[in-house]
């Protein structure tokens, strides 16, 4: 009878720091936001703040300077639920801390979580428009 020889098992790491290349910048984030229907950006509140809009209603905001958190809006118990899941989400920073979200940029939180948080953001401030507004809006 032959020995069969014991192999050694392979184990890739799960890295839980997300790569150089997946961290979402602020360019990316730009163009993510950008690329929702009739999204706008400005600077509403100075230079150093970042705002996207649809049809004149913020959904998401970050400083320009100092790229360490992205706001977006969220509904009242999802938000709480959110903050106790992630360490890298926290109530809005300068905005209405039941309904915003601050996520920390460069974390473990993968870049498709944060698009999907942020198109959540545009459907909120949307479905909060008058019927006539939304038109157009609300397949996304």
């Amino acid at each position: 009878m032959h020995a069969v020889p014991i192999l050694p098992v392979c184990f890739i790491p799960l890295t839980l720091h997300t790569s150089s290349s997946e961290i979402m910048d602020i360019e990316s984030l730009r163009s993510y936001c950008l690329s929702l229907p009739e999204a706008e950006e400005g600077l509403p509140f100075g230079g150093d703040t970042l705002v996207f809009s649809v049809r004149g209603k913020m959904f998401c905001a970050t400083a320009i300077d100092h790229y360490e958190y992205i706001n977006v809006k969220c509904e009242p118990g999802n938000a709480i639920e959110l903050r106790e899941r992630y360490e890298d989400v926290t109530p809005g920073f300068h905005m209405n801390k039941r309904h915003w979200n601050s996520i920390r940029t460069g974390t473990r939180i993968p870049n498709a979580q944060i698009r999907e948080w942020i198109k959540d953001s545009y459907r909120l401030v949307v479905a909060g428009m008058p019927k006539k507004l939304r038109e157009g809006l609300e397949s996304v």
